[in-house]
């Protein structure tokens, strides 16, 4: 069976850590009619704007 081009034949989401050694989920968060999504350890429970910005 051949496979369209444009199908995306395996999906992979990416796992961050903070230095604390829990693992950074991101949340969204709904504030003054606004969306906002950021990065929570679960861990240490510190957050950030995104991700990378942990390191």
């Amino acid at each position: 069976m051949a496979v369209n081009k444009n199908a995306r034949t395996s999906s992979s989401t990416q796992k961050f850590f903070c230095s604390c050694g829990g693992e950074i989920k991101m949340k969204t968060l709904f504030e003054s009619g606004k969306v906002k999504t950021i990065a929570e350890c679960e861990k240490c429970k510190r957050s950030e704007r995104r991700p990378s910005d942990f390191k």
